[in-house]
């Protein structure tokens, strides 16, 4: 009998995992203050950069709350309790897996984007662009990118009026997020994202389905891309 070897993590996935564990283990309240980040570096032997992105994906789960200028502090309570599933996900899914996911994710919203190229009205145009034009802020921290971002998405599959699709999606929302916070550059990096979404949207204002399904596959192409970057 063969045992599967262990999934390799990344030095930034341990580094989640490690922040996460004295937060839970400690029994830390929301709002307080965790080290700083020159203090962090020391204490766990990472770089600025790792340290960094283990950050952005704690806050993307709502673990932490990164102020800028402030420092880094405990999430709100609700948030640990509603984020369990998707840190543990985030920590233990590796990457080949999470392709599994993005091309289920390219299967619904390439049809998705066709769809609402076909059907959007003038007030579903207005309100994907204000979503756009919220993702495009660069200082927007990186939770509330990466929640305008799965917003916008989500649209898309309600704008498509197919309830499957729409069932699908909450069905694999919890991969969906953990997916995002692995891929998704910071808001100032993330100038790929940005063009994406703008074609994605330029396609559906001017009612060209083919267009637009084009544009979220070159998206979701882009997505697997990254994905390929890391170690399975």
């Amino acid at each position: 009998m063969e045992i599967p070897a262990v999934e390799r993590h990344t030095t930034a996935d341990l580094v989640v995992e490690r922040i996460a564990h004295v937060i839970r283990e400690r029994n830390l309240t929301a709002g307080m203050r965790l080290p700083g980040e020159h203090e962090l570096v020391g204490q766990l032997k990472v770089s600025r950069p790792v340290l960094r992105e283990a950050l952005a994906r704690l806050q993307s789960m709502g673990l932490v709350d990164v102020q800028r200028g402030r420092g880094t502090f405990v999430g709100n309570r609700t948030s640990l309790a509603n984020c369990v599933k998707l840190l543990r996900s985030a920590v233990t899914i590796s990457p080949r897996e999470l392709r599994s996911y993005v091309e289920l994710r390219m299967a619904i919203e390439v049809q998705a984007a066709r769809h609402a190229a076909e059907h959007a009205t003038d007030d579903d145009v207005a309100e994907l662009t204000s979503l756009l034009d919220e993702l495009n802020d660069t200082a927007l921290p990186y939770a509330e990118a990466l929640e305008i971002d799965f917003r916008f998405h989500r649209r898309l599959i309600d704008i498509a009026g197919n309830p499957l699709m729409a069932n699908l999606m909450e069905v694999i929302y919890e991969f969906v997020l953990t997916q995002m916070a692995r891929t998704t550059p910071t808001q100032r990096d993330n100038v790929l994202g940005r063009r994406l979404h703008k074609a994605i949207l330029s396609a559906i204002r001017e009612r060209d389905p083919e267009a637009a399904a084009s544009a979220m596959q070159e998206h979701m192409l882009a997505v697997l891309e990254r994905l390929e970057q890391e170690p399975s």
